[in-house]
């Protein structure tokens, strides 16, 4: 919900634009050597001296990419910049900085913001990023975000999507399809809230699946944990859209095929038994679901006994010859084309 109607409400016109960036942005602490200069000049100063640079940038619009109506805002603020970090770590990268502007409406008090900062300075502070920028402006839509991250790598650490070679071992980090589920059972309670207000819902069987997609981590500890491991993957990307189309960006880019196993695909037991409760097949939802922001990666076979005994990485497929093509080898041993139909599509 947008506020709570016992608080104080503030309009943000009492503030004006500069006072409103300097209140919500006060809370703000530089932790990076690599921050010059921060907020309160015309524009930030970083100094990453002989190391490249990763840039990113993603925009979460209202009624598009949230729905306010389940959606805490100070989750929102977290989850905003962690879906940004995500992407830094695709690129075997360290976060170093974000910069985080909106756009909103005058329906929002100040206190609505004030909860939406502190998910991202919360943000900030777990991943050890500084919010060095960003910019406030008025909306007639409701509320927009947008959010740049940036991070430094060594030269000979970087990691894109076109490396992966035939033989190479598909591999991901954590499980899938739990954010999906999470937003399923999100609407399924909206639904419900609208034909009766009073009815409070008993989500405790939920409660894994509802944080993977309130509260997404992104995956820096698998970054410190492939470098421990002295292992580089040839290949790497974050899931944000489903891991169906991860897969297919990585084999276009390679221009590879791939052959994924339908029975390797890791799902915790939560995810299992949500897809039964809702009839839904728990592989077109790993395939087609996304927002779990894990890692897909490939590396060589010869760092397989590097990571075989690793609980947080699961090989679940390997890649081929480009002309075999990317497909999904399902558990009765028949091989299916893999296609990126992506959340959109989901209800077609």
């Amino acid at each position: 919900m947008i506020e709570d109607k016992n608080q104080a409400s503030t309009p943000l016109s009492e503030l004006g634009e500069f006072g409103l960036i300097e209140h919500l942005t006060e809370q703000f602490e530089i932790k990076q050597k690599s921050t010059i200069k921060s907020i309160g000049d015309d524009a930030a100063v970083l100094d990453f001296k002989k190391k490249q640079i990763v840039v990113t940038t993603d925009m979460l619009v209202e009624g598009v990419h949230f729905d306010l109506s389940y959606v805490p805002l100070k989750h929102l603020g977290y989850k905003a910049v962690v879906v940004n970090l995500s992407d830094v770590y695709a690129m075997n990268a360290e976060a170093t900085q974000v910069t985080v502007s909106i756009a909103v409406s005058n329906r929002f008090p100040l206190e609505a913001l004030e909860a939406l900062y502190e998910g991202i300075a919360l943000a900030a502070k777990i991943y050890n990023v500084d919010v060095v920028g960003g910019d406030t402006t008025s909306s007639t839509s409701g509320l927009l975000i947008s959010v740049t991250a940036i991070g430094q790598v060594k030269t000979e650490d970087v990691v894109y999507r076109n490396g992966a070679k035939p033989n190479d071992l598909l591999v991901v980090t954590g499980d899938l399809g739990g954010a999906y589920m999470g937003l399923q059972i999100l609407e399924r309670e909206k639904e419900v809230f609208k034909v009766n207000p009073n009815n409070q819902p008993d989500l405790d069987a939920y409660t894994y699946v509802m944080e993977r997609q309130l509260k997404p981590e992104a995956r820096k500890d698998i970054i410190k944990l492939l470098k421990d491991l002295e292992v580089k993957p040839t290949a790497m990307i974050d899931i944000s859209d489903g891991l169906s189309s991860e897969i297919l960006h990585i084999c276009k880019a390679s221009e590879v095929g791939c052959d994924l196993y339908e029975d390797k695909l890791p799902l915790d037991p939560q995810v299992i038994s949500t897809c039964e409760e809702f009839k839904m097949d728990s592989t077109t939802v790993v395939l087609n679901g996304g927002e779990d922001y894990e890692l897909l990666m490939t590396i060589s076979q010869e760092d397989f006994p590097k990571i075989k005994a690793n609980p947080n990485l699961t090989v679940i497929g390997y890649i081929t010859e480009k002309n075999i093509g990317a497909n999904l080898v399902t558990r009765g041993e028949t091989k299916i084309p893999l296609q990126a139909q992506g959340w959109k599509n989901f209800d077609n």
